[in-house]
């Protein structure tokens, strides 16, 4: 599986330890819109920077394009795994 691009949307100041500042460009989460139960959503990923950039901001986002695998991958890496094991000698 190959790692993809990630598409940053936007950043963000924190103003203490339980309250953050953020900003989301619009135009870079609309490719990214999912629909579920007739509700539109983005998922995304909140991360603290170490260190502030030049504009004193140290939240980043990130649109999450984690999906998991389909039944169908899981089920042939079972059979490849079993036949792997029904090839190997019993001594």
């Amino acid at each position: 599986m190959s790692k993809e691009k990630t598409v940053y949307c936007g950043s963000g100041k924190t103003q203490n330890e339980k309250w953050m500042k953020a900003t989301i460009n619009i135009d870079k989460i609309k490719d990214h819109i999912e629909e579920f139960k007739g509700h539109k959503f983005v998922r995304i990923n909140i991360n603290l920077k170490d260190e502030k950039d030049d504009y004193g901001k140290d939240v980043s986002i990130s649109i999450d394009k984690w999906e998991p695998e389909q039944k169908e991958q899981i089920e042939s890496k079972k059979t490849e795994s079993n036949e792997e094991e029904s090839d190997d000698l019993p001594f």
